[in-house]
């Protein structure tokens, strides 16, 4: 199984995914790494990105997901999948991928952001961000799962696991899918 945490800049998709990860004792990466230099460059600039700029991005998850289930193992990476057509690129004909999307405040968002400012992610690129959400519907569950981000990373991560059910196991939660077996 690979579990995407998913969400806009200043969710707390890093955190909450590395201790997934380390609890159900996963590889971890985040989608952050897989942004070819252009990308981080133009948001560096205060640019955002634009959707034939995310491809190349999308495809670079993509591949390290289907790695992981090629060679038959579980991971744990993150990413914003703002769009549904993002979101389907990364769901769809992999049964063993599920997305946590993790929903904060937007005022909470932009405290965050302004409190990293080492990160090449500047704040004014959130409200780019907020505008091209489009949030998951209904219809993407159980495979896209919302999760209000109340609770401190920790608590997310609990949670996260009791909704995949015991020891990380797939289906034992509340809702999200069992792998297909193919």
């Amino acid at each position: 199984m690979i579990v995407i945490v998913a969400g806009v800049a200043g969710r707390g998709k890093t955190t909450v995914g590395a201790l997934l990860a380390g609890r159900l004792g996963w590889p971890f990466a985040d989608a952050d790494t897989f942004h070819p230099p252009a990308n981080v460059e133009k948001m560096r600039r205060g640019e955002p990105l634009t959707d034939e700029d995310r491809l190349p991005w999308l495809r670079a998850i993509i591949a390290w997901m289907d790695e992981r289930a090629k060679a038959g193992q579980s991971g744990v990476i993150t990413c914003s999948a703002l769009k549904r057509s993002y979101r389907a690129m990364l769901l769809d004909g992999r049964p063993a991928v599920v997305m946590v999307f993790l929903e904060v405040d937007p005022d909470v968002l932009r405290q965050r952001i302004s409190a990293r400012p080492n990160h090449f992610f500047p704040r004014k690129l959130l409200e780019s961000q907020l505008e091209a959400l489009e949030q998951p519907s209904a219809a993407e569950e159980p495979r896209a799962r919302v999760i209000a981000e109340d609770g401190d990373a920790q608590e997310l991560a609990a949670m996260i696991i009791a909704l995949l059910g015991p020891d990380g196991a797939p289906g034992g939660g509340q809702g999200m899918p069992a792998p297909e077996s193919t």
